[in-house]
């Protein structure tokens, strides 16, 4: 007789559980616990779809610093995933408050910040002679087609706030029926026309063509629902000093430390005059960059009038000039 190995009770209860849980659908237990029973163990490579992920870097110029180039967008745009999938559960919460705001801006924060500490791969981490010759290869794509972004900035404010500066106070009491009307006006569009005539670049058309219809359904869809509307929609009470400064620190994550990231490396590898610009049809990207400029600002009622009159100031004198 072979020796007898008894269940625990908790094992014979999730059993007893299960079989409950399959009946109720009409399905056989024995049958799923046949499939566990057969399938391999997971692994840590399978989970993550490890040889996939390694597999998706194909560089089109022989220059080997073009892999790291490709591999830091990858990184960048799955960080931008983690931080959409953030917005999103707070859209899908069941009920809002400061603390389930705050877990949430403090996980988006992290994001951000992981993604400005490392962008010195970027500055630094590529050969310049490398860079300045397989980047010729790589256009009209741009870092500025990237869709997740401009969602990130639709979840994360008004859609007025995203407007070009002069257009931010006149469309402050915007409706739905008033966002076809006002995406044109969205900031990043000014961001890639050509400097010397005003015309809307390869890169901008590309980018209309395949995303401004979804980002106009998202616009829709994030109008009353955005983090902006849902600070402002929370009892006196709950606007807590710790969640206005972790709004204040997106701002400044998104609006600020970021585009200057990708300023101080712009400045690195493509610094040129306004006239050679104009001269080659390129985009004037020291105005777009900059938020001194731009002043994109999410949260305007978190900031007085010198913060924001000096929005950026300080970033750029320390990092670009090197002013202590």
């Amino acid at each position: 007789m072979p020796e007898s190995h008894p269940f625990d009770k908790s094992i014979l209860d999730k059993l007893e559980a299960l079989q409950a849980k399959y009946a109720a659908m009409g399905q056989d237990l024995n049958s799923y616990l046949d499939g566990l029973l057969h399938a391999d163990f997971l692994t840590y490579w399978d989970y993550i779809n490890l040889d996939t992920l390694l597999s998706l870097q194909h560089p089109i110029t022989p220059f080997p610093d073009e892999e790291i180039f490709i591999i830091y967008h990858q990184i960048t745009e799955l960080y931008f995933k983690l931080s959409l999938h953030e917005f999103q559960q707070l859209q899908q919460a069941d009920a809002m408050d400061s603390s389930v705001m705050l877990k949430r801006v403090n996980r988006i924060n992290r994001y951000f910040e992981a993604l400005t500490h490392s962008f010195e791969i970027m500055v630094d981490g590529m050969d310049k002679d490398q860079f300045l010759k397989f980047r010729m290869s790589l256009l009209p794509a741009s870092g500025f087609q990237s869709a997740q972004y401009r969602m990130i900035e639709i979840h994360a404010t008004s859609f007025d706030r995203l407007l070009k500066e002069e257009f931010r106070a006149a469309h402050a009491d915007h409706t739905p029926g008033d966002l076809m009307g006002l995406f044109d006006k969205i900031y990043w569009k000014a961001g890639a026309v050509e400097l010397s005539s005003g015309d809307k670049t390869l890169t901008l058309k590309q980018f209309e063509q395949k995303y401004d219809d979804i980002l106009m359904e998202l616009a829709e869809n994030c109008f009353g629902a955005n983090l902006r509307s849902f600070w402002k929609n929370l009892a006196p009470g709950q606007q807590t000093d710790e969640l206005r400064n972790a709004l204040r620190w997106l701002d400044v994550n998104v609006n600020i430390n970021w585009p200057l990231s990708h300023y101080k490396s712009a400045v690195r590898y493509l610094q040129k005059n306004p006239e050679d610009i104009a001269a080659t049809g390129g985009t004037n990207w020291q105005k777009y960059l900059p938020p001194r400029f731009q002043k994109r600002i999410f949260y305007p009622e978190l900031w007085n009038e010198t913060e924001q009159a000096e929005w950026g100031k300080g970033w750029v004198e320390k990092e670009v000039f090197g002013v202590k």
